[in-house]
């Protein structure tokens, strides 16, 4: 069993999306038990790890969720929380890598995870402001109104439910556009509460604050290393986004961000309909209400992780919006992270390189809650010796391991670690004087590359730069405050914690004559 606390949640970054206020905190009563060897051990507190752990737990197995921060605290808590029978990856895209069955086991994923989140929240009776909305694409250019053209042929041709429309509910001008009925939208984090009660009242255990950092296997069993002691579990399913550790998705998979706004109108003409653009990167707009108050949600301007300027993204996102919609003021501002697969489809199943009965699930693009969803059910069956008839499709092991790949992880496993060398203190000089508060940058400091960030108090928070994980030099994140790796998407705050994997380990931190 488990009882609720209100609190604003953590999420991994400074700026607070609204998902975060009005939800409740789930304590756990069920304790860990450092002599049973569970079912499962779930890596991860998102919408992957709590369906699986779900539905593991109502098929009577074992299981044990440990989660490095809180539920929620990754992409599930910064999702802009859309559900479509669409994807990322057109039906097109997915026939001409995967041909017409491939494309048609794509789109009944997509149905089966949208009609699960459905499902759940009927059967548990989740509050968690789910809403049917019909979605809408449209084309502003002749070359766009081609692809639209794609799009509308090949959903026909994989029985996804799709019209012309006569009318788009958007504030541009446009050449055509596509009506999706039956869409949705919801509050991601109350749904995902909603799950976790059910989860935790059928006997599951939560472990928070509580990070994986390594995995040993033995005679079948694998203990997880964890600073609650070791986990031991039958099977273990990484439900981290980005499985840890340097492994073949870090080549198959590349980090993306995406900026969203919540935004408060002059006038009253919020979209009754979840409305896309097909720009590149795209814009997405739909409306949500916030303790009583109509918001425009508005998304876009995506870019690869730690590659380009979030402040100048976030600008140009809110540029954009008001150039179409009379704003009266900006309530939210934050971003999230996701994975764009090289193929177009996820990674679901048994890892390629590791134990039998370690699996993950990851490359979602930005469709994560409805193949989060459909996630869970896939490795919920193969944990227990299930047929899924998705497993083929969204395997693994169909990641070919690249030549050389074994020596490239025993090179670059420690290699951060031997950057600092002897050099553990820092004097202020010329570069970290510019620093205003509340900036970072990586700096030059006595011939050597410094993450520096200056705290509202003045005092600098210095840090190796090179990113635990495969030894790329971090970027700074003004916006949510966090030092990001533009190689495969490790995350940490100022202090040089991780925020999100595949990182386990956190920066070095390197003392200033200040601190």
């Amino acid at each position: 069993m488990g009882k609720t606390t209100n609190a604003i949640l953590a999420r991994d970054g400074a700026q607070q999306a609204p998902w975060q206020y009005g939800a409740a905190t789930i304590i756990s009563k069920a304790l860990f038990d450092t002599t049973t060897v569970y079912d499962a051990l779930i890596v991860g507190g998102g919408i992957t790890g709590i369906t699986t752990a779900l539905f593991l737990q109502k098929a009577g197995k074992k299981v044990v969720i440990a989660e490095a921060h809180n539920p929620g605290f990754g992409t599930t808590g910064g999702t802009s929380a859309h559900i479509n029978t669409f994807a990322d990856t057109t039906y097109a895209e997915a026939a001409s890598a995967f041909g017409a069955e491939g494309a048609q086991l794509f789109a009944d994923a997509i149905n089966e995870g949208f009609m699960f989140i459905k499902s759940n929240i009927d059967t548990y009776q989740i509050g968690c402001d789910y809403e049917v909305k019909p979605g809408y694409l449209y084309a502003e250019t002749e070359d766009e109104a081609k692809q639209l053209d794609e799009i509308y042929n090949s959903a026909i041709k994989v029985g996804v439910a799709v019209d012309y429309a006569e009318e788009v509910p958007a504030q541009v001008a446009y050449l055509k556009g596509l009506v999706f009925d039956q869409q949705a939208q919801f509050h991601p984090l109350k749904y995902l509460q909603g799950l976790l009660k059910e989860y935790l009242e059928a006997g599951g255990v939560l472990l928070e604050n509580t990070r994986i950092t390594g995995i040993q296997t033995t005679d079948g069993i694998h203990a997880a290393e964890s600073p609650v002691g070791t986990i031991r579990a039958k099977a273990v399913a990484y439900a981290t986004h980005m499985p840890p550790h340097i492994n073949l998705f870090n080549f198959e998979c590349a980090p993306y961000r995406s900026y969203i706004l919540g935004v408060k109108l002059k006038t009253d003409t919020y979209p009754d309909a979840l409305v896309y653009d097909m720009q590149e990167p795209y814009h997405y707009f739909r409306t949500h209400v916030i303790d009583g108050e109509k918001l425009l949600i508005a998304g876009g301007n995506d870019h690869k992780t730690g590659h380009d300027n979030p402040e100048k993204a976030f600008a140009d996102l809110e540029k954009y919006i008001r150039k179409y919609y009379n704003v009266s003021s900006i309530k939210y501002r934050w971003s999230s992270q996701y994975y764009v697969p090289v193929d177009g489809l996820p990674y679901i199943g048994q890892m390629p390189l590791m134990a039998e009965g370690i699996y993950c699930g990851t490359g979602y693009n930005g469709n994560g809650m409805m193949l989060g969803s459909i996630a869970g059910k896939i490795l919920s069956d193969l944990i227990r010796k299930r047929p899924n008839k998705y497993q083929s499709l969204f395997s693994p092991s169909r990641v070919k391991p690249i030549d050389g790949f074994s020596e490239f992880v025993k090179e670059n496993t420690d290699v951060a670690y031997r950057f600092v060398a002897d050099r553990f203190h820092i004097h202020e000089t010329g570069s970290l004087k510019q620093l205003l508060p509340g900036t970072g940058k990586v700096v030059e400091v006595h011939g050597e590359k410094i993450a520096a960030y200056r705290g509202k108090h003045g005092i600098i928070h210095a840090l190796s730069p090179v990113c635990t994980h495969a030894a790329c030099i971090v970027n700074w994140n003004g916006e949510e405050k966090s030092w990001d790796c533009p190689c495969h998407g490790a995350r940490y705050d100022i202090d040089g914690n991780v925020l999100t994997g595949p990182a386990t380990k956190n920066l070095l931190k390197i003392s200033s004559d200040e601190n």
